[in-house]
């Protein structure tokens, strides 16, 4: 025997203790688990979306492109429709503009002002955009639209995550 014989209250707290602790730890596992998931989750950056527009389709006149797909955000998963103004260059390459107006978010259009021809209009704040989305100087809008990269499969136009206008010289 031990020189040191364990009392009936010390027996009690050891197993307590001992006890409390895995079922602390069996409900602060799935806690971390769930708050820590979402950031292991490998994510597909630049991802492209199908759109119904066909290449052969587009013209030099811009035209409104709804899209859509499914966005999961940590456990929340949603369909999100999306818009872009589409149409070709002189240089024959495809430009896809967001339809947000960089001054307050509202959004714009083409030929939507009878005052101002073949620019976008944000009537939210009569900001203007010109054809490949450079915003008017003396208009609200503090710079030009946002544009997605462009990618063709089976001959049907894709679209990426709206990047800073490349078709516009700063």
């Amino acid at each position: 025997m031990s020189k040191n014989p364990v009392t009936r209250r010390q027996f009690l707290s050891y197993t307590l203790t001992g006890v409390g602790g895995f079922m602390a730890a069996g409900m602060l596992m799935p806690m971390l688990r769930f708050a820590v998931d979402p950031v292991l989750q490998p994510h597909a950056a630049g991802d492209f979306k199908m759109t119904d527009k066909k290449i052969a389709d587009i013209t030099a006149e811009p035209v409104r492109v709804d899209f859509k797909y499914e966005q999961k955000d940590a456990w929340h998963t949603a369909d999100v429709t999306q818009t872009a103004w589409v149409y070709k260059n002189e240089a024959g390459e495809i430009v896809a503009l967001s339809p947000i107006c960089k001054h307050l978010g509202c959004t714009v259009s083409w030929e939507g002002s009878e005052k101002h021809p073949h620019m976008f209009f944000c009537p939210c704040h009569m900001g203007l955009y010109t054809k490949d989305g450079k915003n008017v100087p003396g208009t609200p809008p503090r710079g030009p639209l946002d544009a997605y990269p462009t990618q063709e499969k089976d001959g049907f136009l894709m679209l990426g995550s709206p990047v800073e206008n490349p078709f516009v010289r700063k």
